[in-house]
């Protein structure tokens, strides 16, 4: 007799589990709080990347018109 497959959606990620965990310890404000937090840091660092990204146009520019001379 085989086991029946277990299938990936049957398990709980990562993810659920610590949301869970999360909403035992936490009050419901306290969650809102933290995940607003956690994603004003998710932000904060797109736009520092956003930020170097653009610090390399100029000079991506500049050395394509010394090459094409």
């Amino acid at each position: 007799m085989q086991a029946a497959p277990v299938r990936a959606h049957a398990l709980p990620s990562v993810t659920h589990a610590l949301r869970a965990v999360e909403s035992i310890l936490l009050r419901g404000g306290q969650q809102t709080a933290r995940r607003n937090a956690w994603n004003a840091v998710l932000e904060d660092r797109r736009r520092a990347k956003d930020r170097v990204e653009a610090l390399y146009v100029p000079e991506a520019v500049a050395d394509r018109r010394l090459q094409d001379t």
